[in-house]
């Protein structure tokens, strides 16, 4: 009987403590939620309004826009892009609802994982991107920590990615409010992910969380919300009107309804005190301590591929430490003239020691007679009238110079004749001045230029009867010559036979007449007009460069032009060789880059889409 009755009093007890413990695990009711709220003005980051802006709460899943914050980081600094496969994690596939339906191990484009945290607000996608990023969810909770302080949320701690209820994962309303104004000034071109109403997130296509929100206020145009029991309902939303715009958050709402008429009482307020016209004051650049976020970074690397279900990724150490003033460029036409100067000095020494090593050339050459002349002392200049042409005087240098020229030769004056005056006098070349002078004053200036007839000059007269001064002047040297010139002065010698020998004598010892002691006469080359060059009018598409990028549909076709300029000129290391094409195409321009290779399309959509601009390679 003892053991019948202690046998129901064991069955009361335990059914007892089960009806206790039940009762304290049940959730507790949303409006037990602390309620606090906060107004700024987006512009100026003035606060038009406040109430328990500064308490710590739960965030729920306003945290996913501190991991969407750090995405948007990793992104700009080029660790990883919008197309990057994530892997995802066990840790992530456990998440509770709202999910995306992530499984552990699938591979999925980073930019389904952003849009679907985002707007559906799913846990799993928000700590994939935390883990793919940190590593693990503790890691990542500490740089979500590190990187709200450097933002200025110094009220606020995280331990996970996506908001659910932990220890310590607190937040308040003026941090949520300042983060949201951070996303909207610090990466605008992601702004407009929290005003789609539904968006492709990979797997499925997602419904906006803040719907209603967003089609009930005027000018509406994100951010986030959140619920968990112990938060309540939480938003952070923003709206423009007028060139005003409010930024607000609202914590412990007791339901959908309530929150968003409480919210849209809150921006109301704003924009009765918010100024018309106030200057835009965009918020500093977060403040990092030290190389902290290189050094999580750095501690990442080598992450196995799917084991733990974090996706191994390489990171770049990107961050500047020091920036020294670099030193002033050089005028360009000071080093250019320098350069000039010091050549010219450089080649003249080589020239001039080249010049006294070479050893003296052979006698008897152009180049050794050329060195004796310009060795020989130099003569009294004479009279303007008596200096020969420079062609003469040439010719004369170039052979060998005769024997000093007797001093008992009679002097006879100049011819009177004005032909004379037109021919340039002769080089002392040893034949009499005299005999040369009456030559040039009875012959005509047209007979000088002309070739003289050999059945009637006067040298072939000579030849058939020659003159005894003549054979005198033939067979011996200078020196006979002149004394048998100056002996014979009263012989009556026709003018016309001494000078046919003072012309055979001179041709006979003087060598050919040479334009420079050096140089022979060249022939000008004739210089071809150079051929135009061709001018390249379109980019050819050989070579597999049948590839383009897409940037896109336009409303007109300036708009289009405008977004490949814009492209290339940022995106020019990839995109210089490529030809900007606008093609009208259902009702649309679209803008594309065409005659790319493979290679060069892939790598310039990447870089793109890792600045935030959307674009997709065009195979041929």
């Amino acid at each position: 009987m003892k053991t019948l009755l202690g046998h129901h009093a064991r069955n009361i007890v335990c059914l007892m403590a089960f009806i206790i413990a039940a009762a304290c695990s049940a959730p507790q009711s949303s409006t037990a939620a602390p309620f606090a709220a906060i107004v700024q003005d987006a512009r100026t980051g003035e606060v038009l309004y406040s109430e328990n802006a500064n308490t710590r709460l739960h965030p729920a899943s306003l945290t996913k826009m501190l991991t969407l914050y750090i995405a948007f980081e990793e992104i700009q600094r080029g660790n990883i892009s919008l197309d990057s496969l994530v892997t995802v994690s066990k840790n992530a596939a456990s998440q509770p609802p709202s999910r995306l339906g992530l499984k552990a191990g699938q591979k999925i484009a980073l930019r389904y994982l952003i849009r679907a945290a985002a707007i559906k607000s799913a846990n799993d996608a928000a700590s994939a991107i935390g883990d793919a990023i940190g590593g693990n969810e503790a890691k990542f909770a500490e740089r979500m920590t590190r990187t709200a302080k450097a933002l200025g949320m110094k009220n606020s701690t995280f331990k996970n990615a996506n908001g659910l209820t932990r220890n310590g994962h607190l937040s308040t309303a003026a941090d949520m409010n300042l983060l949201g104004r951070r996303l909207f000034y610090d990466f605008p071109q992601y702004y407009n992910l929290f005003s789609r109403r539904t968006t492709d997130a990979g797997m499925a296509q997602v419904r906006n969380t803040n719907t209603r929100f967003l089609d009930a206020y005027e000018g509406a145009d994100g951010i986030k919300t959140g619920y968990t029991v112990a938060a309540g309902f939480n938003l952070t939303a923003s709206a423009e009107r007028g060139g005003v715009r409010i930024i607000a958050t609202v914590f412990g709402g007791t339901s959908t309804a309530q929150r968003n008429s409480k919210m849209a009482e809150l921006m109301n307020v704003g924009f009765r005190k918010a100024p018309r016209s106030a200057p835009t004051k965009p918020p500093a650049a977060p403040e990092y301590q030290g190389d902290v976020e290189n050094a999580l970074i750095a501690a990442n690397d080598g992450l196995p591929e799917v084991e733990g279900g974090a996706g191994k990724t390489i990171r770049l150490l990107t961050a500047v430490t020091t920036s020294p003033r670099p030193q002033a460029r050089p005028v360009a036409a000071k080093v250019e003239a320098t350069s000039v100067a010091v050549a010219a000095i450089e080649t003249s020494i080589e020239e001039a020691v080249a010049e006294a090593a070479a050893a003296p050339p052979p006698a008897g050459t152009l180049d050794r007679q050329a060195l004796e002349l310009a060795e020989a002392p130099e003569a009294s200049p004479e009279p303007e009238a008596d200096r020969a042409e420079p062609d003469l005087m040439l010719a004369s240098a170039a052979a060998i110079s005769p024997p000093p020229r007797p001093s008992n030769l009679p002097e006879a004056p100049l011819a009177d004749d004005p032909a004379f005056d037109a021919v340039a006098p002769l080089e002392d070349d040893g034949s009499d001045p005299e005999m040369v002078e009456i030559a040039l004053a009875e012959a005509e200036p047209k007979d000088l230029a002309a070739e003289p007839d050999p059945a009637t000059s006067d040298v072939a007269v000579l030849a058939e009867a020659p003159h005894p001064a003549v054979l005198a002047l033939t067979e011996s040297t200078l020196d006979a010559q002149a004394e048998a010139l100056a002996g014979n002065q009263g012989t009556a010698a026709e003018p016309q036979q001494l000078a046919a020998v003072e012309l055979t004598s001179a041709a006979a010892k003087a060598p050919p007449k040479r334009n420079a002691p050096i140089f022979d006469k060249v022939e000008p080359m004739t210089v071809a007009a150079a051929e135009e060059a061709p001018v390249v009018i379109r980019l050819s598409t050989s070579n597999a460069r049948h590839y383009g990028v897409h940037l896109g549909k336009f409303n007109s076709r300036d708009a289009a032009e405008r977004m490949l300029l814009k492209t290339q000129l940022t995106e020019s290391a990839t995109l210089n060789e490529g030809l900007r094409k606008v093609v009208q195409r259902g009702g649309g321009f679209e803008a594309n880059f065409m005659g790319l290779s493979q290679e060069q399309a892939d790598l310039a959509c990447r870089r793109l889409q890792a600045r935030g601009t959307p674009c997709f390679t065009l195979a041929p």
